[in-house]
């Protein structure tokens, strides 16, 4: 089954991602982690995403869909994948319904979360990952075991860089402009799968998910 996740940052995507690999057997391909290694390895292509990322601004085209490309060649994304992050605008889901026929596949289900602005500000900018041991945290919905302190014993813990609020702002505002044209996008194809996801604990949203998958 070949799956897309679609949602406003935030809403829960690599969350739900992780609970299907393990009832589904099928990988999570998230553009979003896959940008953010390059950053961290300082290649050109991390380099070019860094200052689209850090302006809350969506990555090229050209950069996002052969990084896709090269990843759906790999043995495990035979038998299925989840595209998490992928696509954000509608040019780059026509890019990538032609890829898939090329390939002989086609998207089957689009589950999209909806989760309101406000509820989305206040989830990622209190996101908080130790540089220790990378265990991460909300400072609302899961803290640290004692205040600014890992249960590993680290007080390193950090904020992304493109988790402030202002940031967060600038990437809901260009998600509403040029991501959510896919709701009508995928629509008209008849594969679109609504999620509601507002004051909803992952575990409820996750059972939506199977619902909605028929699983």
């Amino acid at each position: 089954m070949d799956i897309i996740l679609l949602g406003p940052p935030g809403a829960g995507k690599g969350t739900q991602a992780k609970k299907l690999i393990d009832v589904m057997g099928i990988p999570q391909i998230s553009t979003g982690d896959m940008l953010r290694a390059a950053v961290a390895e300082g290649t050109e292509l991390g380099r070019k995403a860094k200052e689209f990322m850090d302006a809350g601004r969506l990555v090229t085209d050209e950069v996002v869909i052969g990084l896709v490309e090269e990843r759906f060649k790999k043995p495990d994304c035979a038998k299925g994948f989840m595209l998490d992050g992928f696509p954000r605008t509608v040019a780059q889901a026509e890019a990538l319904e032609k890829m898939l026929k090329r390939m002989g596949r086609r998207i089957d289900h689009v589950v999209l979360m909806e989760v309101d602005d406000e509820e989305l500000v206040l989830r990622i900018t209190g996101r908080r990952t130790c540089g220790a041991c990378g265990a991460i945290y909300h400072l609302s919905f899961s803290p640290p075991p004692a205040s600014g302190k890992c249960k590993c014993g680290s007080t390193d813990l950090r904020q992304r860089d493109d988790d402030n609020e202002i940031t967060v702002r600038q990437r809901l505002k260009t998600y509403h402009s040029q991501t959510a044209p896919l709701v009508s996008f995928y629509a008209g194809r008849g594969n679109l799968r609504r999620i509601t996801g507002t004051g909803q604990t992952p575990e409820g949203v996750f059972k939506k998910v199977k619902e909605a998958l028929a699983l």
